[in-house]
């Protein structure tokens, strides 16, 4: 028996639909329902939030059980891919990253972000 291709799946095929709500609902609870924020504060471990832990583990989770294992073995033999994915992270995304968060929080959102704060969000 094969394993049919179904194709992508229903959450999957509306992930910016849920991102877009989950973001909507966290500035929603942020705005009128102020004691949630300041309860899950209380949650705070090296000045790391454990809820958010928790939920980005639950979030890679998934994508974690699709890893083959079996592949890992060939890496010596065709190193390509680990050494071009090694080398975006670590050598060009940080100073992307850096350069957009300066061209919204310098340039684009200036007038709403104060100067202060931008420099702490780049950082």
């Amino acid at each position: 028996m094969s394993k049919k291709n179904t194709g992508i799946g229903f959450f999957e095929k509306y992930l910016t639909l849920w991102v877009l709500l989950c973001m909507a609902a966290g500035i929603l609870i942020g705005k009128f329902l102020p004691g949630v924020p300041v309860f899950l504060e209380r949650f705070e471990y090296a000045h790391t939030s454990i809820p958010i832990a928790v939920l980005i583990w639950v979030m890679i989770y998934p994508m974690m059980l699709k890893i083959d294992f079996q592949s890992i073995k060939n890496v010596r033999r065709h190193p390509q891919g680990l050494l071009i994915s090694s080398g975006t992270s670590w050598l060009i995304k940080p100073f992307l990253m850096f350069g957009l968060a300066s061209l919204f929080f310098y340039v684009v959102f200036k007038a709403f972000i104060p100067s202060e704060l931008a420099r702490d969000y780049a950082a």
